[in-house]
């Protein structure tokens, strides 16, 4: 390793070769601990480092292995080094464009009408969510031997699968109902406590 190293760095001395940086990109950054940490801003430090490009949706949280708070979990000496892109939420255009461009990408005929409904799906519960509902509506629109996407169609697969939020107000309502049941179990502790 150490002879191809200066293999290449006499290559770049004379001209012969330019190395160009890769990039490294991290998502979910806040789930790293310390050490992990310690290493990229041990690595980032080399004349080889990647551009380094990390994203999390955290606040002030807890470094992971640590007892210490920072922002966005990262510690404060590597955050130091960071240009941090600040984001806003998606408007309703933005919505709608991200939607239209999934549908295209999986060759998904969508009328106006459920645009709109899929638009509005998507702001009242997740992006995400909205996206698994195109290929679901997609199928259910093939099923009925249909070449383009209706309201129907959306209010159907809506009806039938879940959000994160609908499914825990479910989960709620309905929690004496499965076989284990852990909210009942700690309430039931709690009163022997008592």
């Amino acid at each position: 390793r150490e002879q191809i190293n200066q293999k290449v760095a006499e290559w770049r001395e004379e001209g012969k070769a330019e190395i160009v940086p890769g990039v490294l990109f991290i998502d979910e950054v806040h789930m790293l601990d310390i050490e992990c940490f310690s290493y990229l801003n041990r690595a980032l430090e080399h004349d080889m480092a990647p551009v380094l490009i990390m994203a999390t949706n955290r606040g002030i949280t807890k470094i992971r292995g640590t007892s210490y708070t920072s922002p966005h979990g990262i510690p404060i000496d590597l955050l130091d080094r960071l240009l941090i892109i600040a984001t806003t939420p998606y408007t309703e255009r933005d919505f709608k464009q991200i939607l239209s461009i999934r549908c295209e990408e999986e060759d998904v005929e969508m009328s106006d009408d459920a645009m709109l409904v899929l638009t509005k799906i998507g702001r009242e519960t997740s992006l995400r969510y909205a996206i698994q509902l195109i290929t679901c509506a997609n199928l259910v629109c093939r099923k009925r031997n249909g070449t383009e996407v209706s309201v129907d169609d959306i209010k159907l697969v809506y009806s039938l699968f879940l959000d994160e939020t609908r499914s825990s107000q479910y989960l709620k309502e309905y929690q004496q109902e499965f076989m284990f049941n852990e909210i009942e179990q700690k309430e039931e502790r709690a009163m022997e406590v008592s």
